[in-house]
């Protein structure tokens, strides 16, 4: 089998050893060729070569964005059928939240998860079969974890133009980052309308996060959970809000962080297994991201589920024996 190993050395928990040993444990196993991201958007750029060359698996050593940007090199603009044959991903754990791995139930240990992958390709062998995986088509980009727009989004920008200046970003200094903008945001007007199908178009929303699994992400070791029937295996998650008024803000973040929403909520829309939506803001651009990447400013954004779009090396999913 014919693979490649994308390292992205900057990411948060990689190491020279853990590399290394890594790189040693496959090239037992298959014909390896070891590369290393060295500028935005290298991933991308290195999972294209890889289709090019008709690669069988791709192995990513890396955070969630790189992670999602060898994806979307793999498989080309949403919109269109991938051209040809798509190489499996696998994933090696290497960033800061590992939101991707930790959800298809590969270890957060790198050393864990390099044994784990052996076996996984073990038990290719004996099957000849990957998991396959849904995705999210967000227009111009695939999202793999999850995209939002509103408040996410300026949290992702403000984290962004920290890592710019040097700053090492670990989650006591996300959650300096995320709050004050998250106060700031809440007292705007909302300026979103969201569109589910089958319901009435939903006026005066502040922001809207788009999940493809669960937990949205972690903090450290603690699951931020937004919408626990979502899966790989089911249509999207969608969570909005209406207003963001203190205490019934302060009372849905601490159910977030323990194993999601519970009750009802007068300001919360909530779907699991949505197969589309739209969000437009009426008011000019707003901040938009996607799996933990600045987008930019958009007026409108239509979010898709995509089934078993993504060949992945991983356990049997929550709708598999």
């Amino acid at each position: 089998m014919r693979a490649v190993l994308i390292v992205n050395p900057t990411a948060t928990s990689t190491t020279a050893a853990g590399r290394d040993l890594l790189a040693h444990a496959l090239k037992s196993r298959l014909d390896l060729t070891v590369e290393h991201t060295s500028h935005r958007g290298h991933g991308q750029e290195l999972a294209q070569q890889a289709v090019e060359d008709g690669i069988d698996l791709v192995v990513v050593h890396g955070g969630d964005g790189t992670v999602s940007g060898v994806v979307n090199g793999l498989l080309g603009r949403p919109g269109g059928a991938p051209a040809g044959h798509v190489p499996a991903v696998a994933v090696v754990p290497g960033g800061s939240a590992n939101v991707l791995a930790r959800s298809l139930g590969i270890s957060p240990d790198p050393v864990a998860a390099t044994n784990q992958l052996i076996q996984l390709l073990d038990d290719y062998r004996r099957h000849h079969t990957w998991r396959r995986i849904s995705l999210i088509d967000c227009g111009e980009r695939w999202a793999v974890i999850n995209a939002g727009m509103g408040v996410d989004a300026e949290v992702v920008a403000a984290v962004e133009a920290q890592r710019d200046k040097g700053v090492k970003v670990n989650a006591l200094r996300y959650w300096r980052v995320a709050v004050p903008v998250t106060v700031a945001f809440s007292r705007r007007e909302p300026r979103l309308t969201l569109e589910l199908p089958g319901r009435d178009p939903v006026p005066g929303v502040h922001f809207a996060w788009v999940s493809n699994t669960t937990p949205w992400t972690y903090s450290n070791s603690r699951p931020m959970v937004t919408n626990p029937g979502c899966s790989f295996e089911s249509g999207l998650g969608v969570f909005a809000v209406t207003h963001m008024k203190v205490f019934p803000t302060l009372r849905l973040v601490g159910q977030l962080l323990a194993k999601g929403p519970k009750g009802t909520h007068k300001q919360l829309i909530r779907d699991d297994d949505a197969a589309c939506l739209r969000v437009t803001s009426v008011d000019g651009p707003i901040a938009s991201q996607f799996d933990g990447d600045y987008l930019g400013l958009r007026e409108t954004m239509t979010f898709r589920a995509v089934r078993d779009v993504l060949p992945v090396a991983a356990p049997p999913g929550r709708n598999h024996s």
